[in-house]
C-alpha cells in the first residue's frame, strides 16, 4: 500500500502522458507542453520578451507610416516624400484610444486591410505610369492585368511569367493581412499606454495644425500631409468620372458628321488608288527628337525620303496627339480611324459595339475597294474587324511564318509586309485594295531586334533565327533606360526601313500609303515629361493626291518639322475624308 500510494503521486513526464490516449488528446496535451515551456521561457527572460515586443511595435508603425505616405509614381519615390506627419495616422491614434476594446480591435483589422488595399492601388499605379503614362483605373482596367502577363510571357518567357504570377498573388495577401495585423498591434500597444499615447498624440496634432498653418516644406513637399486620404479621395472622383463617361459617350458616338454621307459622296478623290493605311507600333515624336533616338532615326528618315523621290513617291507629314500612351495601341488605332476620342477601355468598348463608322469602313461603303487587314500582333479572334470594316485580315497565325518570335512580336516587319504583298496585295481584282496594316517590331522591350535582309530570301522566315539568337535579351535592356532608348530607336528604323522598303519594291502610281505611329514610347524611353505626339506621314505618286493637303501646312519628306501643326489623332479621320472630297451628311444621336 506505501508503495502504491508514492507511485500513484509522482509526476507524469510527456510520455507517460501520452501513452495509450487518443490522438486528439495526444495533440492537446502537446500544444500544452509547448505552451507551459514557451511562458516559462518568457519568464527567464523578460529583457528579450520587451525588447522583442518593442521591435515589433516599432516596425508595425515604421510599416503603417510607409503606406500612408506612399507616392503613386516611382518618380516620386525621394527621401523628402518620408519625412512627412500623415494626418490620418493622428486620427487613427485618436480612434484607437477612445474606443472600447472589441470595436478598436475591429476597426483597427478593418482599416489596416483598407491600407494595405491602398498601397496595392498605389503599386499599380506606379506600373501604370511607368507604362501607360496614367494611373490605374479602379473599374476599367483589371482586364488589363492578364495582357500585362502575356506580355511578360512572350518577352521574358513562360517562367518569368509563372512566378511574377504567383509573387503578385503572394504580396496582395501578405500586404492585406499583414497591414491588418500591423494597425492591431499598434492599437494595442496604444491602449496599454493611454495615457503617454494620448499626450504624444495631442503633441503631434499641435504640430500637424502648425505645419500646415505656416506652409512648412521640405525641398518643397509640405510637411503635413494627408496623402492617404487624398488618395482615397481622388480614386473616387476617378470611379465617378468613369461611370459618368461611359453614359455620356454612348450618346457622342452615335453622332457622325459623315454617317448619313450617301457611298457615292465619300472619297471620291481616291476612286481607283491602291490605299494602305499602316501603323507603327511605338512610333512617336521622341524618336525623332530626342537626343538619343534622333539622330540615327532622323538620318534613316531623310534617308528613306530621297529613296522614295528616286522611285518618283513624294511624302508630307505632320504631327497627330495620342489618345493613348507607353502602350494599348488600339486606342491609338480606334481614335485614329473613328474620328471620336478612345482614351480608355471602356469608350473602347462602347466604340466597337457601334455603328459609328470607320475611315476604313468609309472606303468599304463605297463599293468601290476589296479591305483587308495585315494584323501580326493578332493572336486570336478580333471581332474589331467589323468596326473597321475589313472583308478579311490575316493575323499571326495566317501568315505562314516558321520563323523565331521577336520577343512580343509574333515575326518582323519585313516579313509580314512580305505576305501582305504575297497573299492579298498582288492579287488581280477587279476593284482596288484598301489595307490596314498593323506593324509590330518596333513594340517593346526592344530586344532582340530584326534586322533587314533581301527581300526574296525571306521564304518561311526561318532565316531569322540567326538574327534572333545573335540579338539582345530582354532582360539586358529593359531595366535600362540608356538601352531601352537606343534599342527603341533602332526598332523604329527597323520598320520605317521595312515600310518604305516595301513602298519602293510594290508600289505603283496609283499606290497611296497613310502611315503613322499608334502612342509615344514607355516613360522610361520617352521620358516623364514627353508630349502624346506621333509623327503621320502621307506617301504618294500622283502629285493630285499630296496637293489635296497643301492647305494643312505639312512639312515636306517624312520628317515632320518641329513646328508643323499638330491635331488631336481624333480630327484626323474628318480632315482627311473632307480633303479627299467626302460631303458631311451628319447623323445624330
Amino acid at each position: 500500500m506505501p508503495v502504491f500510494t508514492r507511485l500513484r503521486h509522482q509526476p507524469e513526464t510527456a510520455d507517460a502522458v501520452t501513452e495509450g490516449t487518443a490522438p486528439e488528446e495526444q495533440q492537446t496535451a502537446a500544444r500544452v507542453t509547448l505552451r507551459s515551456r514557451f511562458a516559462a521561457w518568457r519568464e527567464r527572460h523578460p529583457a528579450v520578451v520587451r525588447g522583442v515586443r518593442w521591435t515589433v511595435t516599432a516596425l508595425a508603425g515604421v510599416l503603417v507610416f510607409l503606406a500612408l505616405v506612399l507616392p503613386n509614381k516611382q518618380s516620386a519615390l525621394q527621401a523628402d516624400r518620408f519625412v512627412r506627419i500623415p494626418v490620418e495616422a493622428i486620427i487613427g491614434a485618436a480612434v484607437a484610444l477612445t474606443l472600447p476594446r472589441r470595436p478598436r480591435l475591429t476597426v483597427a483589422a478593418l482599416s489596416g486591410a483598407a491600407l494595405g488595399a491602398m498601397t496595392i492601388l498605389n503599386l499599380l499605379d506606379m506600373g501604370f505610369w511607368e507604362y501607360l503614362g496614367r494611373r490605374f483605373n479602379l473599374v476599367l482596367d483589371w482586364e488589363l492585368l492578364p495582357d500585362a502577363q502575356s506580355y511578360v510571357k512572350d518577352s521574358m518567357g513562360t517562367t518569368v511569367a509563372t512566378l511574377a504570377t504567383v509573387g503578385a498573388f503572394i504580396l496582395v495577401v501578405l500586404l492585406l493581412t499583414v497591414m491588418a495585423l500591423a494597425m492591431i498591434r499598434l492599437s494595442n500597444a496604444l491602449a496599454n499606454n493611454k495615457q503617454a499615447a494620448t499626450r504624444g498624440t495631442l503633441a503631434t496634432a499641435v504640430v500637424w495644425v502648425l505645419c500646415s498653418a505656416l506652409g512648412l516644406q521640405i525641398a518643397g513637399t509640405p510637411v503635413a500631409a494627408d496623402r492617404a486620404a487624398g488618395a482615397v479621395l481622388s480614386q473616387a472622383r476617378l470611379v465617378h468620372t468613369t461611370l459618368r463617361d461611359e453614359a455620356a459617350f454612348q450618346k457622342v458616338a452615335k453622332i457622325d458628321a459623315f454617317g448619313n454621307t450617301p457611298p457615292g459622296q465619300l472619297v471620291p478623290a481616291l476612286r481607283g488608288k491602291d490605299m494602305i493605311f499602316t501603323f507603327i507600333e511605338s512610333y512617336g515624336r521622341s524618336a525623332i527628337e530626342d537626343p538619343v533616338e534622333a539622330p540615327g532615326v532622323d538620318a534613316t528618315l531623310d534617308a528613306r525620303t530621297k529613296a522614295l523621290a528616286k522611285a518618283g513617291f513624294h511624302a508630307k507629314s505632320g504631327w497627330l496627339t495620342s489618345a493613348t500612351y507607353g502602350g494599348s495601341s488600339w486606342l491609338g488605332h480606334s481614335t485614329t480611324m473613328s474620328g471620336l476620342w478612345i482614351d480608355n477601355q471602356q469608350r473602347y468598348r462602347t466604340l466597337m459595339a457601334s455603328d459609328h463608322m470607320s475611315l476604313t469602313e468609309a472606303f468599304k461603303k463605297t463599293g468601290a475597294w476589296d479591305t483587308v487587314g495585315i494584323m501580326p500582333g493578332v493572336q486570336k479572334s478580333w471581332p474589331e474587324s467589323k468596326f473597321y470594316g475589313l472583308d478579311s485580315y490575316r493575323n499571326a497565325f495566317q501568315m505562314g511564318y516558321k520563323g523565331p518570335k521577336f520577343s512580343w512580336s509574333t515575326m518582323p516587319d519585313q516579313y509580314a509586309l512580305q505576305q501582305f504583298q504575297n497573299l492579298e496585295h498582288s492579287k488581280k481584282r477587279s476593284k482596288p485594295l484598301m489595307s490596314l496594316v498593323i506593324l509590330t517590331s518596333s513594340h517593346q522591350p526592344w530586344a532582340p531586334i530584326p534586322k533587314m535582309v533581301p527581300w526574296n530570301e525571306l521564304g518561311d522566315g526561318s532565316i531569322f533565327n540567326s538574327i534572333q539568337k545573335a540579338g539582345n535579351k530582354p532582360s539586358d535592356i529593359i531595366a535600362s533606360s540608356p538601352k531601352s532608348q537606343a534599342e527603341y530607336g533602332k526598332s523604329v528604323q527597323y520598320s520605317v526601313t521595312a515600310l518604305t522598303q516595301w513602298l519602293e519594291r510594290y508600289g505603283t502610281k496609283d499606290t497611296v500609303l497613310v502611315f503613322l505611329g499608334d502612342h509615344q514610347p514607355i516613360p522610361r524611353v520617352s521620358g516623364n515629361h514627353a508630349s502624346r505626339d506621333v509623327p503621320v506621314s502621307i506617301v504618294a505618286k500622283d502629285p493630285k493626291v499630296l496637293d489635296r493637303i497643301s492647305g494643312w501646312n505639312w512639312t515636306d519628306g517624312l520628317r515632320p518639322a518641329h513646328n508643323a501643326p499638330v491635331w488631336k489623332m481624333s480630327a484626323f479621320r474628318d480632315k482627311f475624308l473632307t480633303a479627299y472630297g467626302s460631303t458631311k451628311h451628319p447623323k445624330k444621336g
